[in-house]
């Protein structure tokens, strides 16, 4: 079929649509029928009335009564005829009326022999005339010319249901159009959905769709390369913890053994840490938008230092604050605290002992904030900045140094959460690298 009269589904924007307008077409139609049957009824009664009243008049002027034929009258009209004299006596009365002797003047009910009857009484000086009509033949010839009045809207209202049934079920075509590519595609398949020839108040979903479609085509590219290259860089560590323990197994003695078995927890400590890095960054890449609150940037800042004082320590570093701010930001905490902790890390792990390791928290000329971390370390060339935030890339500077190359990645999935740009520079002061957090949000201070 071209189109369902009714649709089954019980949440059908068509069969409410449907449901509603023929709805709303049925009641109007009713209503007007109402209004018409009545209005005919009216007009029906005031014909007669009128009838009845040019018959008297038609009598009272002399036209002979030969053209009324009181039995077909009677029988198809109920109409009945009686004329007195001006002394009173009577001069005509229809075949088997029952109408009394006198009636007042002008049209009147009257009831008479259990018959209800509509009269006219028209008198002059030399005569009375009285015409009547039986109520019940006149009511029933009223509804017979009422009903024709009606009989074409009722004829007329299934068929305009039908139109307009079919015009919504054409304006929905393309909406059963789209549904119907959208139920053949595959899996995979999340090309835009085409907008031509939709409704304007469709384009928009199908707009959001195709956006989200996008999103989601980028986010599954995005999880496909992370796969591969998780698989790629975790192919080495795990063939070299293989390959220690072989070692391990064919020492032949206890100072090779002890040798063996450290450098196979080295290898296993530098796997784990990669694992770490790996879910570390899938979650951030892959975290859903929450609401943001606000964070106490200071508050943050101060728990990361205490946390990687002990370490830094262990290596020889001057880990301080050389400039704190009282500031705060919308976003996520433990997100932040991960943004931070990895630069930190990386600062430590990659600046030789003895060095300096400085973190500041500032308020911008623009009124944002940002987080700077500089270190005295050998930094990373200007031609191999725009790569060290890819996953699994390292600068040749740093690549003696035991890591995962997922740090910088995790900075810049975190800044990009928040709306925050990462940018990496010389340190004047240390003459290592400086790295700045500049959050784009207004921020606002609090108590420190």
């Amino acid at each position: 079929m071209m189109w369902r009269f009714w649709a089954p589904a019980r949440h059908s924007l068509r069969a409410r649509l449907q449901a509603l307008v023929l709805g709303t077409i049925l009641l109007a139609c009713a209503v007007l029928a109402a209004t018409a049957y009545r209005n005919a009824l009216f007009e029906a009664d005031a014909l007669f009335d009128e009838h009845l009243r040019q018959m008297a008049q038609a009598v009272q002027q002399g036209v002979p009564l030969g053209w009324i034929n009181p039995e077909e009258a009677s029988e198809d009209a109920g109409i009945e005829v009686q004329i007195w004299g001006a002394d009173g006596f009577p001069l005509f009365r229809s075949p088997r009326s029952v109408l009394p002797g006198r009636a007042v003047l002008g049209f009147s009910d009257i009831q008479s022999g259990g018959v209800r009857y509509r009269v006219y009484t028209l008198q002059t000086a030399l005569q009375t005339v009285q015409i009547a009509q039986d109520m019940s033949a006149r009511d029933a010839r009223a509804r017979a010319l009422a009903f024709r009045a009606v009989l074409p809207l009722l004829g007329i209202t299934p068929m305009l249901m039908l139109v307009v049934g079919w015009i919504i079920g054409r304006a929905l075509r393309p909406v059963q159009r789209m549904q119907r590519q959208v139920a053949r595609r595959s899996a995979d398949d999340l090309s835009p959905l085409p907008e031509q020839g939709l409704p304007d108040e469709v384009r928009p979903l199908v707009g959001e769709l195709n956006a989200l479609f996008a999103r989601v085509q980028s986010t599954l590219q995005a999880q496909r390369h992370f796969v591969a290259d998780a698989a790629h860089e975790l192919r080495s560590p795990l063939t070299a913890l293989r390959l220690q323990m072989q070692a391990l197994q064919r020492a032949a003695d206890e100072p090779t053994r002890e040798l063996a078995a450290q450098r196979l927890r080295q290898g296993i400590e530098r796997a784990i840490d990669l694992v770490g890095q790996l879910l570390l960054l899938a979650r951030q890449e892959s975290a859903p938008e929450a609401q943001a609150q606000p964070v106490d940037l200071l508050a943050l800042t101060r728990e990361v230092m205490a946390e990687c004082l002990p370490l830094a320590g262990a290596r020889g570093l001057d880990l301080g604050v050389d400039q704190a701010d009282a500031l705060t930001v919308p976003g996520q905490a433990e997100a932040l605290r991960v943004l931070l902790r990895n630069l930190v890390d990386n600062a430590i792990k990659y600046t030789p002992g003895p060095g300096t390791i400085d973190v500041s928290l500032l308020r911008q000329a623009d009124g944002t904030a940002a987080w700077v971390v500089e270190d005295s370390g050998p930094g990373i060339p200007v031609g191999e900045r725009a790569r060290v935030f890819d996953r699994f890339k390292r600068g040749e500077s740093v690549a003696e140094v035991p890591g995962s190359g997922l740090g910088l990645a995790i900075v810049e999935a975190v800044a990009r959460q928040h709306g925050a740009r990462v940018s990496l520079g010389d340190s004047e002061r240390l003459g290592g690298l400086k790295v700045t957090v500049a959050f784009d949000a207004k921020i606002g201070a609090t108590t420190a």
